[in-house]
């Protein structure tokens, strides 16, 4: 029953060709109580074939089907190893706490994107730190979030989710911000206790000069006990003058890799992958036009579910008229429009209150429920730093926020009917953001 389930799952990410030569042939075992699944393999090579081709891309969909907290083991022949001997693959644990979409293998990449792709895959990798600091730079859209997380998916499941701090220059502000300024060692002993740190968006350093001799501590603690950190830029260190000499420095002793904005062919890949996601039915000269005209892969993203939406809402295929008007309808600029307002008033419309009541004191059950769900959405579709959403909701403290926006995470583990209600208001959003 196990097995025929998640082959129709997996028929959204596998041909069924695919799936006939190499999942067909497994055997699984899953024990709930232990949350764990054993494959078994038919024979040894079997297993390295695996590992070399579909091993990353099937535990990412089998992470979205068994939800949160599963390690999965690897046996050949059916049987157990023994003792002493080390089993067909490593048994890990297959949680993706940085999000599924997050992964090496959903990342497109070309020849001209091959080398940071390579990597960030080397410093993902269990074992001695090679790479310190690493540093990925490139232009808005290029993809640099999505390596940073999928470095830190990776980390995470090899070393466990509270071995890597994940964040913005914002957030180090806030974290340090918050101590007295007799206690700001607190602040650094806190990060001390991750395996790895990865700052996304460093030139927002520029706005909180006075956190760069604190970031310079952090660096040689780290660096010091080879910890791994990891940082992202729209630009390459060269041209951030605002940077203190001793931590732009620092920031050159490992390897800066550059990303450049997907091209052509890489967004046309991106739009087929997402039509079969979809079951978008569009036809090759449709999905041409699409990657010619939308540079920008957020906006091509708003796009796709504009498509999609209308197919599911209608209930008919997209037709060649459908599609054009629906273009003819769209803007083609690279930005988004999507506002922290527009996400309050979809939440307040759902939970039948004035948009108002989510930025106001108010501590009814209801209200805060959604001030939570919004300050969440806020977090996940623009990336708002935790004061910046403490500012947007009436003048709430950073931890504050914090806990709503873990709250709301962690409903979602554990509560069905919360995961799907956030889907809906997401969806509802980034439709709203492209009409």
């Amino acid at each position: 029953m196990l097995k025929h389930t998640l082959r129709r799952h997996l028929e959204q990410a596998f041909s069924e060709d695919e799936l006939k030569r190499w999942f067909d042939p497994l055997g699984l075992a899953v024990t709930d109580a232990e949350k764990r699944l054993e494959v078994l393999f038919p024979h040894a090579f079997f297993a390295t074939w695996f590992a070399q081709t579909v091993q990353d891309r099937f535990e990412e969909s089998l992470s979205r089907y068994l939800g949160p907290g599963y390690v999965i083991g690897y046996l050949a022949d059916g049987h157990l190893t023994a003792p002493g001997q080390r089993p067909a693959l490593a048994p890990k644990s297959i949680d993706f706490p940085f999000g599924h979409q997050f992964s090496f293998d959903s990342f497109l990449a070309n020849d001209k994107n091959y080398f940071p792709l390579a990597s960030a895959r080397e410093v993902a990798k269990a074992g001695q730190v090679t790479y310190n600091p690493f540093v990925v730079c490139g232009p808005s859209g290029s993809g640099k979030t999505h390596l940073l997380k999928a470095i830190a998916n990776e980390l995470s499941r090899r070393h466990g989710r509270e071995a890597v701090s994940f964040g913005t220059v914002e957030d180090l502000n806030a974290l340090f911000t918050a101590q007295p300024p007799d206690q700001v060692y607190r602040a650094r002993e806190n990060l001390l206790r991750f395996e790895a740190l990865i700052l996304d968006d460093l030139g927002l350093i520029k706005r909180y000069p006075d956190i760069q001799q604190e970031l310079i501590l952090v660096f040689d603690s780290f660096y010091d006990r080879k910890k791994q950190l990891i940082f992202a830029s729209q630009d390459k260190l060269a041209g951030y003058d605002f940077l203190d000499p001793t931590l732009k420095s620092r920031l050159e002793w490992g390897l800066i890799v550059n990303l450049k904005q997907p091209d052509l062919d890489i967004r046309l890949r991106f739009i087929e992958q997402s039509c079969k996601q979809k079951k978008l039915g569009l036809d090759k000269e449709q999905m041409l036009s699409l990657a010619q005209r939308f540079q920008d892969f957020r906006y091509l993203q708003g796009i796709l579910l504009k498509l999609s939406a209308f197919r599911e809402l209608v209930n008919k295929d997209v037709s060649s008229e459908d599609f054009e008007h629906i273009l003819a309808h769209t803007e083609s600029g690279n930005h988004s429009a999507l506002t922290p307002e527009v996400i309050i008033g979809v939440v307040a419309g759902e939970f039948k209150l004035d948009p108002k009541n989510l930025k106001s004191a108010k501590r009814h059950h209801k209200v805060v429920q959604a001030r939570q769900v919004a300050m969440y959405l806020c977090r996940q579709l623009l990336g708002i730093s935790y004061p910046a959403l403490g500012r947007v909701f009436g003048g709430k403290d950073h931890s504050t926020v914090l806990y709503g926006v873990n709250k709301i995470q962690e409903l979602q583990n554990v509560n069905r009917d919360t995961k799907n209600l956030i889907q809906t208001l997401k969806d509802k959003c980034l439709s709203l953001s492209r009409e």
